[in-house]
C-alpha cells in the first residue's frame, strides 16, 4: 500500500514518527502551515517557520524515503491577530520557491471580518502564483463554515477544482460535493474523523476527489491513521485500487496541479517507482 498523506504537520512530530509511517507505506506528504499553538508576535517567528518547511522538514523527510512538499499562508486563526496580518505581504516569495505545491491553510477559525479579508487575500495569490488552495473549515458552527467557505471561494475565480475543503464530516460533506472543491477529510483518534466513519462516507459518495489526511500535530494524534483507513477499506470490501486512489493518486491529482511535486521515479523502491511528476512541470 502506497500511501501520500496530503495534509499532516510533520514540524511538530518526531523522526520515530517519520520511520513508522514509511513502515505502514507513506512515501509522500503535504505539511501546511498553521498555528504555532500559542501566539506569535512578530512576522519573523513566521520567516524562521516558513524556511524550515522549505528547508529543514524536507531533509528530515528525506532521511526516511519520504518526499516532504508543504503549503504556505497565513493560518485563520493567526488572521486575528494585527501583528500577524502584515505577513500576507511576505507570502509572495514564499509561495514561488520549489516543494510548495498551495496556499493553505486558509479559510475560517471564527469567521471574524479579519478571517474575511485574509481568506480572500489569499485565494487572490492563489490564483497570482497559479497555485492551488487548501481550505480549513472551521471545528465551531461547521455546516455555516463550510458554505461561508464556498461562497467566498466561488468570489474569488478560483476554480473549484482547484480547492479542497478541509476537515469535512458527514454534516458538510454534500455541500462541499455540490460545490465541485476537493473534499478532504481528517482522522483523529478522538475528534474530527474516524476510520469506519470514513469508510462509510466513501460508500455513500464515492472515491473522486476524496483526500484522506491524518493532520497530526501537537495534540492528541495518529500519523498512522492513513493506513488505518486504508486497511478499514479493504476490511469492508474496497478494492486495492480503490485505496490506491484515495491514498495516492487523488493527492497526487490534486497537488500536481501546482506542478511541484517531486516523487522520484528512480527511487530504488519499488512502490514509489513510476510515479514522478517533477517540479517545474506546470499543468
Amino acid at each position: 500500500m502506497r500511501i501520500f498523506d496530503p495534509h499532516i504537520h510533520m514540524s511538530s512530530r518526531t523522526t520515530d514518527d517519520y520511520a513508522a509511517m514509511h513502515a505502514a507505506g507513506v512515501r509522500a506528504l503535504v505539511e501546511p502551515a498553521f498555528w504555532l499553538g500559542q501566539p506569535r508576535t512578530n512576522v519573523g517567528s513566521f520567516t524562521d517557520y516558513f524556511d524550515a518547511l522549505v528547508g529543514w522538514e524536507p531533509f528530515r523527510a528525506s532521511q526516511f524515503g519520504i518526499a516532504h512538499h508543504c503549503t504556505i499562508a497565513l493560518n485563520p486563526k493567526e488572521a486575528n491577530d494585527p501583528r500577524c496580518v502584515p505577513v500576507l505581504d511576505l507570502l509572495p516569495r514564499y509561495l514561488e520557491k520549489d516543494g510548495v505545491v498551495a496556499v493553505g491553510e486558509i479559510g475560517y477559525d471564527s469567521m471574524t471580518e479579519a478571517e474575511d479579508k485574509a481568506f480572500a487575500a489569499q485565494l487572490a495569490l492563489a490564483i497570482a502564483h497559479d497555485l492551488p488552495a487548501l481550505v480549513h473549515t472551521p471545528h465551531r458552527d461547521k455546516a455555516a463554515g463550510t458554505e461561508r467557505s464556498i461562497a467566498v471561494v466561488r468570489e474569488s475565480g478560483i476554480a473549484p477544482g482547484r480547492v479542497v475543503l478541509d476537515h469535512l464530516n458527514e454534516v458538510t460533506v454534500r455541500t462541499a460535493k455540490e460545490s465541485g472543491c476537493w473534499l478532504g477529510f481528517s482522522i483523529y483518534p478522538d475528534t474530527k474523523m474516524d476510520e469506519d466513519r470514513m469508510v462509510a462516507i466513501l460508500r455513500e459518495y464515492g472515491t473522486e476527489r476524496v483526500l484522506v489526511n491524518s493532520a497530526a500535530d501537537w495534540g492528541k494524534s495518529d500519523p498512522l491513521k492513513t493506513r488505518r483507513t486504508g486497511d478499514a477499506m479493504l476490511a469492508a470490501g474496497f478494492t486495492e485500487d480503490d485505496v490506491d486512489r484515495v491514498l495516492w493518486r487523488n493527492p497526487v491529482e490534486f497537488y500536481g496541479q501546482s506542478g511541484r511535486l517531486a516523487l522520484d521515479s528512480e527511487s530504488p523502491d519499488a512502490e514509489f517507482a513510476g510515479n514522478s511528476i517533477l517540479r517545474g512541470a506546470r499543468k
